[in-house]
């Protein structure tokens, strides 16, 4: 198990078998994952930085190098233990491959659950859901940026924007941040009813295609500012308001068939709510929604009922509740208690029967990112979320630098309505978009 001094024997002493180092039980987030996980829905996020030059080989491995020993709780793998999966630490290079593959790959059996990416000026990095969400990695290619650039001698200050590399990783790093909030005797939310799919034909075989743009992120926040919303707040409403158009051209037997509910997950970074240093997954959903049998919603109205359910939503109170019951349904006697081959088969049918029937899109703005006096090497950054299960169908990744927003799809369908929906929206409100090619 992991202590104050297993970290100093990693740090000291990167010689010692692996088995003599650390283990980690998954964090809440993580133990849906190795249950319902396959080729197709794979749970694997890429964060990319490009450059304004083209990446040196010989410095960027110095980089990699540089930091090997500063994140040793994502050079982990999965584990079978009799009652939960684990993560066991296994001290291998971080890998480094080349950019040439489709994005948000599965991983194969044995190997480490991230992996580093370069193509000409562009360095990825993709992470399972199983370690870390995006804010942890985002640190994690922040810090190996920084590091490239001083390792080609454009030295910056890296303790300002991102984790130093030289440092030794901070236990609080390593910490489960929703077992370490919990409180026990809260009440769960509410159940919500199922919800609106798209309605589009799934790719066979198989792809993931991502359509990346770019949009001016003043012009975004000035007309976000219009409506009195925030950003993330202004995109959610474009895109159930996408989703709206989406279905008010469906037939009405269609109609009459579908689920009425529109409803888009939001994930919350929860450091931005609790003291928490973690590194690993900390971040949970709102879910705003409209009803269209109801009628039909303006935009406007769409704009005031996510305005209203965002900001409900993330009440530290009602935040609270949702750790409650999902660290709570992990302590119950019955589940903890029950072999790992019977727990994996109640979370994967759980995942079908409560998981995705329960909303009609996804949409992660990872905010704005700055490396201070490095932000003029840089041209973008690009955030791909994973590949949507064949319920969801699409989903889309935010993430803004400098003055560009850059709005990611994934997308495993035939259609590309909903990306038309919501790219014409925005340019109706004099925004406007240019793709880029990824």
């Amino acid at each position: 198990m992991l202590t104050e001094q297993s970290i100093f024997a990693f740090k000291k002493s990167p010689a010692v078998p692996a088995e003599k180092f650390f283990w980690m039980p998954l964090d809440n987030a993580a133990k849906i994952y190795p249950a319902v996980l396959n080729e197709e829905f794979t749970a694997v996020f890429r964060l990319s930085c490009v450059l304004k030059d083209r990446i040196r080989i010989k410095p960027f491995l110095d980089a990699i190098n540089r930091i090997e020993d500063r994140f040793p709780y994502y050079k982990v793998k999965p584990k079978k233990g009799f009652f939960w999966y684990y993560l066991d630490f296994h001290n291998e290079a971080i890998p480094l491959q080349p950019d040439v593959s489709i994005p948000c790959r599965a991983f194969e059996k044995d190997d480490l659950i991230f992996r580093v990416l370069v193509s000409d000026n562009r360095v990825s990095v993709e992470f399972s859901h199983i370690l870390t969400d995006g804010g942890g990695g985002l640190e994690f290619l922040k810090t190996l940026v920084l590091a490239y650039f001083d390792a080609c001698g454009q030295s910056v200050e890296t303790n300002i924007t991102a984790l130093h590399p030289d440092d030794m990783p901070a236990l609080e790093e390593f910490e489960d941040g929703y077992a370490k909030y919990f409180r026990r005797n809260i009440p769960s939310p509410n159940k919500k009813p199922r919800s609106f799919h798209l309605p589009f034909q799934l790719r066979v075989p198989a792809h993931f295609n991502v359509l990346v743009s770019k949009v001016s992120l003043s012009e975004v926040t000035r007309k976000a500012k219009t409506y009195g919303i925030s950003v993330t707040e202004y995109l959610v409403a474009i895109y159930l308001y996408s989703l709206q158009s989406i279905f008010n051209r469906l037939s009405n037997v269609q109609k009459q068939r579908s689920r009425k509910i529109l409803r888009i997950q939001v994930p919350v970074n929860l450091r931005r709510l609790y003291p928490s240093q973690t590194m690993r997954n900390f971040s949970l959903f709102v879910t705003p929604e409209i009803d269209v049998a109801l009628g039909e919603y303006t935009f406007e109205e769409v704009v005031k009922t996510v305005h209203h359910f965002m900001q409900l939503e993330t009440d530290k109170k009602l935040i609270n509740k949702i750790i409650a019951r999902n660290v709570g349904a992990e302590r119950n006697v019955w589940l903890k208690n029950t072999p790992l081959f019977i727990k994996s088969l109640i979370l994967n049918m759980t995942y079908k029967i409560a998981g995705t029937s329960r909303y009609s899109g996804v949409i992660t703005n990872l905010g704005k990112v700055s490396l201070a006096e490095a932000d003029h090497l840089i041209d973008y950054f690009v955030f791909i979320p994973p590949p949507p299960n064949k319920a969801l169908k699409v989903n889309c990744g935010v993430l803004g630098f400098g003055n560009n927003l850059v709005i990611c799809f994934g997308n495993i369908t035939n259609s590309k309505e909903l990306e038309r929906e919501f790219f014409r929206f925005l340019v109706r409100e004099s925004i406007p978009v240019r793709l880029i090619r990824y």
